[in-house]
């Protein structure tokens, strides 16, 4: 068995049980979601249909709503207590923006129940880094996007919770953090997948914290948590949990414990049928001007 395949059913139970309290800890996935929306300001695009792969409590899918109101949104998530939790906040925003155009699955982004060329857009906001495959995941994405289609995402990159690696480096044999694919990386698994021209990019985001306790509480807070085949059996020792602890406070900076976050963000179109007489494809990308 891989060592860093993702346990799904490990994943479902940690986000529903953090459902109720998840949008009181996640600031960095709302951050990270508002500037995705800004990026939607230099896209000419009015689909009819969204899919909100990975939608946790909704968060998103209620701006998507906002900005696209004639279209219907589906709200997926693996885990049923996050759909339970947007269903609960939703209120008012589906007065504003059409309750009727919203629809919620609970289902695994890496096998999407859905038909063929179903969706102008699907979004996925910081959720694809749970996936086993991600190659067949945008298989799964292309093939529900209709042409001109748009793929638009965010995920995790390698150098995130690099300073918990530090930390944990030398305790024991156990994966303690998940596996983090590259942007390059990515990008070239978009091509493969037969999306267009992706444009990939990347920045780092630094939270910090007071003491190590409060960084792992809103890691456990956020349902992220090691899910991983090659994770520890049980609780860490007194003794693991203060080497930890010290190996993580030589990284203090101005009194700080610093958290970093890699986030990849990319996008990309699916490709029209046209070739070129040397058999290239031909593109139309749906630009502001």
């Amino acid at each position: 068995m891989n060592e860093f395949e993702i346990d799904k059913r490990e994943v479902r139970r940690a986000f529903s049980k953090a459902a109720a309290h998840y949008d009181a800890t996640a600031v960095l996935q709302r951050e990270v979601c508002s500037r995705m929306l800004e990026r939607l300001d230099y896209i000419r695009l009015q689909p009819e249909r969204i899919l909100d792969a990975g939608s946790g409590t909704g968060w998103g899918t209620r701006h998507l709503a906002q900005r696209y109101p004639a279209a219907q949104t589906v709200a997926l998530d693996i885990a049923m207590g996050m759909l339970r939790t947007a269903q609960g906040s939703s209120g008012w925003w589906q007065k504003l923006f059409g309750g009727s155009k919203q629809q919620q699955l609970c289902a695994d982004v890496e096998a999407l129940p859905l038909a063929f060329q179903s969706f102008e857009m699907v979004w996925s906001n910081l959720a694809l880094q749970w996936c086993n495959n991600l190659p067949a995941t945008f298989v799964e994405m292309q093939r529900v996007l209709k042409t001109e289609g748009l793929v638009m995402f965010s995920t995790f990159g390698p150098d995130t919770l690099k300073e918990l690696r530090i930390a944990f480096n030398g305790v024991d044999v156990y994966n303690h953090i998940n596996r983090f694919a590259d942007m390059h990386d990515i990008g070239d698994m978009l091509v493969e997948a037969g999306f267009a021209e992706p444009v990939m990019d990347m920045e780092c985001i630094t939270l910090t914290y007071v003491d190590v306790k409060a960084m792992m509480q809103d890691l456990r807070s956020l349902g992220a948590h090691n899910a991983t085949a090659g994770r520890a059996p049980g609780m860490l020792g007194k003794a693991k949990w203060a080497r930890i602890v010290g190996n993580y406070e030589t990284l203090r900076l101005n009194g700080k414990l610093p958290a970093t976050f890699e986030v990849i963000y990319g996008h990309a179109w699916k490709a029209q049928p046209k070739k070129t007489a040397d058999g290239r494809a031909i593109i139309q990308t749906p630009f502001k001007l």
